[in-house]
């Protein structure tokens, strides 16, 4: 017999070994804006788990865990939990009870079908051995970064500072920074090596003493955006709506029906272009030594000066403070151009809107496209090309990808649901695209709403 709704003193303690069964409605109630208790249930394996007060304590912080708040977190926790024996401990003392037997495996039952298939696809995968990654692939790709970051100082130590060495050095800095960063985000998504302990120690290392960067702030936030991809207030990567640009067509005309205006969004699409990379730099400087400050993160501050020191040493005294401060500043505006052109244009494009409540396929193939392989493409965009199947299995090395797409476009085509590929300069044109037709239907709302 199901518990009365509200009735918490007929819920055992979590972890108490008591087994009661509950209803979708009933979890609902526990986890939704009119919960006066604050309390936060969601279902792992029709298992229900208590996260109330977890979900402070979580590893991959409490917003990530908190968007499932009330849902189905089987496919997440799934794509998240890379050894699920380590993680077993914490859900014992959380479960509280399971699914009644005439419930569905998730609410809303629209795709329950699609959900089965993708569990068994998964499976499939994992017999495979495509979440087991190459231990000569990553080395590759992290001493390729290495030789063009030691290749930049080579070059204005050796030829000097005149305008040709310094725009090819700035070049090589740029380009060792963007693929340090897909190597890290290799890293931070536990892909490159078995146990994530080794995973989350070379990430340290490399964003820290490599990038000056901050690795726990880069969890916080990415996490969050694959948890709740395109989901608004639940996905960091749209904070920069509205007060930069107003972005999907249920945002946009929210934002103008409330004659909203923070910037002129008709011209969205032209600022884009060169607006939002400078911000982006200065966002991110900012940001890191902000959040480390404040979350007391004391020993990657003390890494992320250190790593500012250890750069000024080795080009200032060859080229003279102001052309550093140009050569870094230039390379790094650069270096903000490249990224966000390659992970917007997966995403701006697609669905933008509140959660849904949508299952975990047909969330991350909503807010996702693939751009064309090719050994260019791949090396460009770190192989986030493939961003459906990076999406899909998020914990997969990225020289798997290609193996497993296929799989995934028969899957899509099996129960009718779209798999977006596109060319390269065309997925870059949509992001344009997007945000004019975005802007235009925030002005339509702004004028006639």
């Amino acid at each position: 017999m199901s518990p009365q709704s509200g009735s918490s003193f007929l819920r055992p303690e979590p972890g108490s070994g008591v087994s009661q069964l509950f209803t979708w409605e009933e979890i609902g109630l526990h986890s939704g804006q009119k919960n006066s208790k604050q309390e936060k249930w969601l279902v792992i394996n029709r298992k229900v788990y208590d996260i109330s007060q977890f979900h402070w304590r979580h590893p991959g912080g409490t917003r990530v865990i908190s968007h499932y708040a009330g849902q189905d977190a089987t496919d997440a926790f799934t794509a998240f939990h890379k050894d699920e024996d380590l993680v077993q401990k914490y859900l014992h003392s959380l479960l509280i009870g399971e699914l009644a037997p005439d419930q569905p495996n998730c609410e809303p039952i629209k795709n329950e079908m699609l959900v089965n298939d993708f569990r068994e696809l998964y499976s499939t995968v994992k017999k495979m051995g495509l979440l087991k990654s190459s231990n000569l692939f990553f080395a590759i790709i992290f001493l390729h970064a290495f030789l063009l970051d030691i290749a930049s100082w080579l070059t204005i130590w050796f030829f000097g500072k005149s305008w040709i060495p310094f725009l090819v050095g700035v070049a090589l800095f740029t380009i060792a920074q963007i693929q340090y960063g897909f190597f890290q985000h290799d890293l931070g998504h536990i892909s490159v090596f078995q146990k994530p302990k080794w995973n989350r120690l070379f990430h340290f290392i490399l964003v820290e003493v490599f990038k000056g960067g901050t690795c726990s702030w880069w969890r916080h936030m990415h996490n969050q955006h694959h948890a709740k991809p395109n989901c608004f207030r639940k996905d960091p990567d749209l904070n920069m709506h509205p007060f930069l640009f107003t972005l999907g067509k249920t945002l946009s005309e929210e934002l103008g029906k409330k004659k909203k205006k923070y910037m002129p969004y008709k011209y969205q699409h032209t600022y884009f272009t060169c607006l939002a990379p400078m911000i982006f730099v200065v966002f991110m400087q900012l940001t890191v030594f902000r959040f480390t400050i404040l979350r007391k993160k004391w020993m990657e501050l003390i890494f992320i000066i250190l790593y500012n020191i250890r750069v000024c040493l080795m080009y200032v005294p060859i080229m003279g403070f102001k052309s550093f401060m140009a050569y870094y500043w230039l390379a790094r505006f650069l270096e903000s151009n490249w990224f966000l052109w390659v992970s917007q244009m997966n995403h701006i494009p697609m669905n933008i809107d509140y959660d849904k409540n949508l299952d975990w396929v047909s969330a991350q193939l909503a807010a996702t496209c693939n751009v064309d392989q090719s050994m260019f493409n791949d090396w460009y965009t770190g192989h986030l090309n493939f961003q459906i199947e990076h999406h899909l299995f998020p914990t997969m090395p990225r020289h798997n990808y290609w193996k497993v797409a296929p799989l995934v476009k028969s899957l899509c085509a099996k129960h009718g649901v779209q798999y977006h590929c596109k060319p390269l300069l065309t997925a870059f044109a949509d992001i344009l695209r997007s945000l004019k037709e975005s802007s235009v239907h925030w002005e339509d709302a702004y004028l006639h709403g």
